[in-house]
């Protein structure tokens, strides 16, 4: 790891970031502390230049005095930093200031926490660490962190410094959070950049952002069947390159090749302050997708076999039931999204499949377990199959592009569209 200098007067401020590890009430003495020692010093700098044109020797100090940087940090293993993390490191060389401003931090012990996430009502906060505890901690989380040094105006640095001033007041610190538009990464952007008239060489994809999560999710097979449950139609439209730097990564790549103007490059040098970790573990997602595959294949196998021996298999209306319950269980989570704040969730065409209603075919199955009488609720679930292409297809002529449902759908779907079609025997 490349040694990082701390100045004798650093701030001793510990934080969260992406998840709370402390009680609540360390975080607030602690953030009284930072904001008497951090909060004075950007103060008393700031009051030095007042916001107008900087005389040469002005703009040569603050050049010479304060560094901004954007800091990368690698994913992890954990679901919530699968997509990496982005933060600011702020230093002032004249107020022995040297910190990593953090939009990720977030307090799982709220009330209602869990049903706020999902209604898209979760607030994060704004939190500021010490440098070097900042490095420390994801070095031991195995998670690497590159540094870009941007190469600033001086006028563009105090007002960067004014901003986090300002955001960190107590009133200010926290935001509504979204994970494509609000997030840690496009805050942090959007503190850096400004007004500045930035330009970027790499070309626009076009991804989507379930296309972008799925590169995030490679190796975790249930994080990335959750996503692709969850995420609706509007997930699927291409995205903007502004759009697309809600991904960590993705902006510190649009950073390396970006102009201000049309020649001064935004990054002036670029380095690892916390190497890269690359672990040869064999990632678990085969074992899970092979578990999947073989249960859906013998139930289905059973249950065929159920058609013509049915003496032998009677039990198989519990695996038709359990599995009604299950998609009747996800039939309401995607009841829920539709209330949403979310933009990409509230409108999942995979409703007409998972659904609530099929709840009913628990009792149906339940109800038919000792005869070949049809329940009218079997043809309604084929119809919500037909409804489904119907509406894939007219999402198709109107926005442009298909929802791209869950791979599960696609194993299930044979079967579910097949379901209490076999043969009409006495049992």
């Amino acid at each position: 790891m490349k040694k990082i200098e701390i100045n004798a007067r650093k701030t001793k401020i510990i934080s969260y970031f992406c998840i709370v590890k402390l009680f609540k009430r360390i975080l607030r003495l602690y953030f009284c502390v930072l904001l008497l020692v951090f909060g004075g010093g950007v103060n008393a700098f700031a009051q030095n230049f007042p916001e107008t044109k900087l005389s040469a020797e002005e703009a040569a100090h603050v050049d010479s005095t304060i560094t901004i940087s954007l800091l990368t940090c690698q994913e992890g293993k954990e679901s919530y930093s699968l997509y990496g993390h982005t933060a600011i490191r702020y230093q002032n060389r004249e107020q022995g200031v040297d910190v990593a401003v953090n939009y990720g931090i977030f307090d799982m012990s709220q009330s209602n926490f869990v049903l706020r996430f999902i209604f898209g009502q979760t607030d994060y906060m704004m939190g500021v660490q010490d440098f070097f505890e900042f490095c420390q901690t994801y070095a031991y989380e195995r998670r690497g962190i590159i540094e870009q040094e941007l190469n600033l105006p001086p006028e563009e640095k105090l007002r960067i410094v004014r901003t986090i001033e300002e955001n960190y007041k107590p009133e200010n610190r926290e935001y509504r959070y979204n994970i494509f538009y609000n997030n840690c990464t496009t805050k942090a952007r959007d503190v850096i950049l400004g007004s500045m008239d930035v330009t970027y060489e790499r070309e626009n994809n076009g991804w989507s952002f379930r296309q972008m999560l799925h590169l995030c999710t490679i190796g975790h097979f249930w994080t990335e069947l959750g996503n692709d449950l969850l995420l609706g139609l509007k997930a699927d439209a291409p995205t903007t390159k502004s759009e697309q730097q809600f991904l960590p990564f993705n902006l510190k790549d649009d950073f390396e090749t970006a102009l201000i103007g049309d020649s001064i490059p935004l990054v002036k040098e670029e380095n690892q302050v916390v190497p890269m970790f690359y672990d040869s573990q064999e990632k678990s997602a085969l074992k899970s997708i092979i578990t999947v595959l073989l249960i859906l294949f013998l139930g289905i196998v059973f249950y065929v076999l159920s058609w013509y021996f049915p003496s032998k298999f009677k039990f198989m209306w519990c695996f038709e039931a359990l599995l009604m319950f299950v998609i009747g269980l996800c039939g309401l989570v995607l009841t829920a999204m539709i209330f949403s704040q979310h933009p990409t969730v509230n409108l999942n065409l995979q409703i007409l499949i998972l659904n609530p209603l099929a709840l009913i075919g628990v009792y149906a199955a339940y109800k038919d377990r000792n005869g070949p009488k049809k329940h009218w609720f079997w043809r309604f679930y084929s119809l919500c199959f037909i409804a489904f292409i119907v509406a894939e297809i007219l999402a198709y002529f109107i926005v442009g592009h298909i929802q791209v449902f869950a791979s599960g759908l696609a194993i299930l779907a044979p079967y579910l569209f097949n379901i209490r079609k076999g043969k009409k025997v006495k049992r």
